[in-house]
């Protein structure tokens, strides 16, 4: 985290795995110098409540746009609970055009 301050959720997604479908949330910001590590199987996002965020990802291999997916980061089914700062957050069209968890792709 360069600046500015991040919220972060992940996703469980590998169906064989204890903690399946359940979400995890955890603050990142630029003066508590804390880094976070997504494992595969995860899904993963963010929600910026500082003015900004610079955020520097390291990443285990290339990026494939052609396989992301994207959760519905409202869905009620996966409990989230947003420490939203509006009722109407800004997203982009990939977040707003996001599936729920019932008809994601998931892992093994």
């Amino acid at each position: 985290m360069l600046a500015g301050s991040i919220v972060d959720v992940v996703v469980d997604l590998r169906k064989s795995s204890k903690t399946f479908g359940q979400s995890a949330l955890f603050e990142i910001s630029a003066n508590k110098g804390l880094l976070a590590w997504i494992p595969p199987g995860f899904s993963h996002g963010f929600y910026v409540p500082s003015d900004y965020a610079d955020v520097l990802y390291s990443v285990t291999d290339y990026r494939f746009a052609e396989f992301e997916r994207t959760l519905l980061w409202s869905d009620t089914a996966l409990d989230i609970d947003w420490p939203l700062l509006s009722a109407d957050p800004v997203l982009s069209d990939k977040d707003r055009a996001g599936v729920l968890f019932s008809e994601a792709e998931l892992f093994n």
